[in-house]
């Protein structure tokens, strides 16, 4: 340092000058270096969001999963809170994402429309379904944002959120906006429907649902038929949370259909009351225990009853997104158009002739299945092992003798001109399982297999009784599968799905019986079209056309000794169509 001092110090005043110049011109080309080098490093991703998660008495959540999504509900990328319930998300391009975080026994929560630029800080609360209740949206959303589906749903929130369905996805708490108390909600539905066993011709439904307290709903709804003598169905169903204890529900569903005949009786009335217990042990386990009581009567100068109490059983076990469960079953049931359980139908067994008198089809069934289920994906495996009592055998009836083969065994429904009797008793244990991926923000894809054993009618060489045609069922062991597409077209509104299912020819009842959210049988399509929607999406008038096996496939055709020609099916070829009105 002293010699350096020293040559600066004999060079003069331009010397040190020049030597100034020449060392402030090196720190600013090292500079300039610096910057330039550094610079695609920010400009590439320099935006993060960070922040906590809480439940809503403010207790951190350990172990939430927290997902960075797109405008389109596309996820970017997804991580879990740390043990203090604190998240962080780098590395991300700026721009305007949305957030979702997920828990056990929480409704997962969203906040939408996030200016991500720099360091952001967002802080989601959890909420139960005991603490959301009854709080609908206050405020109308914009025209091309998601809108609810009519659904038989708790409302909610102790901090007033938001509720909305995710197009095909969950319900969730949108953001802690202002709310209002609900207001009464109904549907008013003119339909006409062909094919189906005591549904065909037309049909007029109201429903309402209603939330009278803090924690209960209500929900009722009556169908009737004009031009019959009578005809018709009724559901009123309740349901009341118990906060984390889990929640109780009843329903009570009757259907009258007076032109239905059989063995020289005319008229048949069902009812059930459909009654469980959901209980929540902690936030791995829980369990749903219940039962259904049935009867049903054939009217007549010697009217046939049938009754049955069906219990029924679902324990889960969940860790994170992945469920083991154990499920008991006692009751099948027709596949409801639509799966729309304010339907009376959604909750009555089939029921079908046996020797003259009135049988219910139930049975047992076991299953034990494990599944991983996220947002963008899903994948379930079972066993199970059955037992089914009185199976239903439906056929169509192009008849040309002089008598009804209702009298002899059948149920007959003269407006559709369907015939039901209860078929051989029989064992099947077998394999489910399914993969489902969602395509789009708005489409998704489901492929499934099944195997196990159904019904199998074989030829008869020439013409027969009934009673021989109904003895040719016998059980065999056969596999189906699936594909079920459905989503929503962007601008127009419209919802669609449409299924197709493959099992073998000659099979004339459902493989897997007892299977949840199974596609129907061979090719079905489903559309609903908005026609007018209100401001804030709460209501408004929409078309609905449904078709079952369009193609026709699956038919058994016998010709009886009487000249009768009946085409046994798994599933008939049905069409219904009709206008909706919400408000």
């Amino acid at each position: 340092m002293r010699g350096l001092c020293f040559e600066e110090q004999s060079q003069g005043r331009g010397g040190v000058s020049d030597l100034l110049m020449k060392r402030i011109a090196h720190l600013t080309g090292l500079a300039v270096l610096i910057v330039f080098g550094a610079a695609p490093t920010f400009g590439a991703a320099s935006a993060s969001v960070s922040g906590l998660i809480r439940d809503s008495a403010g207790v951190p959540q350990i172990g939430a999963e927290v997902q960075l999504l797109r405008s389109d509900q596309s996820v970017v990328t997804s991580v879990y809170t740390d043990s203090a319930g604190r998240f962080a998300i780098s590395a991300l391009a700026p721009g305007r994402y949305a957030l979702k975080a997920m828990g056990p026994y929480f409704l997962p929560s969203l906040r939408e429309n996030i200016r991500v630029q720099g360091a952001v800080v967002v802080n989601l609360t959890l909420n139960t379904l005991y603490e959301v209740i009854q709080w609908l949206p206050a405020q109308p959303r914009a025209g091309d944002s998601q809108r609810d589906d009519w659904a038989w749903t708790l409302r909610s929130a102790a901090n007033r959120p938001l509720l909305r369905w995710l197009q095909d996805g969950p319900l969730v708490v949108v953001s802690d906006g202002r709310g209002t108390r609900p207001k009464l909600k109904a549907r008013l539905m003119a339909t006409g429907q062909a094919g189906t066993f005591g549904e065909s011709g037309e049909r007029f439904s109201a429903a309402v649902e209603d939330t009278p307290a803090d924690s209960r709903e209500l929900l009722a709804r009556v169908d009737f038929a004009p031009g019959t003598n009578g005809s018709m169905e009724s559901m009123l169903g309740f349901r009341q949370d118990l906060g984390m204890a889990g929640s109780v529900q009843s329903v009570a569903a009757v259907t009258v259909a007076p032109e239905i005949e059989g063995a020289g009786d005319q008229g048949l009335d069902e009812a059930a009351v459909h009654s469980f217990e959901a209980m929540h042990f902690g936030d791995l386990i829980e369990a749903e225990v219940g039962s259904t009581a049935v009867v049903g009567r054939l009217g007549g100068d010697s009217p046939s009853t049938a009754m049955a109490m069906l219990p029924f059983a679902n324990v889960e076990w969940h860790h994170g997104a992945k469920t083991l469960r154990y499920r008991l079953a006692t009751m099948t049931q027709d596949r409801v158009s639509g799966e729309d359980e304010s339907e009376a139908t959604a909750w009555l067994p089939a029921m079908a002739l046996r020797g003259g008198g009135l049988a219910i089809e139930h049975g047992v069934h076991q299953e034990i299945g494990w599944e991983r289920q996220t947002d963008a994906s899903g994948v379930a495996v079972l066993v199970y092992s059955d037992h089914i009592d009185n199976p239903v055998l439906e056929a169509l009836d192009h008849f040309a003798g002089a008598g009804s083969p209702a009298a002899a065994g059948m149920l007959f429904d003269p407006a559709s001109s369907l015939l039901r009797a209860a078929g051989p008793s029989f064992s099947s244990t077998g394999v489910e399982a399914s993969v489902e991926r969602r395509l789009t923000s708005n489409n998704r894809i489901r492929v499934s297999y099944a195997s196990g054993a159904a019904l199998v009618m074989t030829d008869l060489p020439q013409a027969a009784p009934l009673a021989e045609v109904l003895a040719s069922a016998r059980p065999r062991h056969a596999q189906t599968y699936a594909i079920s597409l459905s989503g929503t077209l962007d601008g127009t509104g419209t919802r669609w799905s449409a299924s197709y299912r493959w099992q073998p020819d000659g099979t004339v009842t459902e493989i897997a019986p007892f299977a949840e959210n199974a596609a129907l049988p061979f090719l079905n399509a489903r559309l609903r079209q908005p026609i007018h929607v209100t401001r804030d999406g709460s209501g408004g008038l929409e078309a609905l056309l449904e078709v079952r096996n369009l193609l026709a496939q699956g038919y058994r055709p016998y010709v009886l000794s009487d000249g009768s020609l009946l085409l046994f099916a798994e599933d008939q070829r049905s069409l219904r169509a009709g206008l909706a009105f919400t408000f």
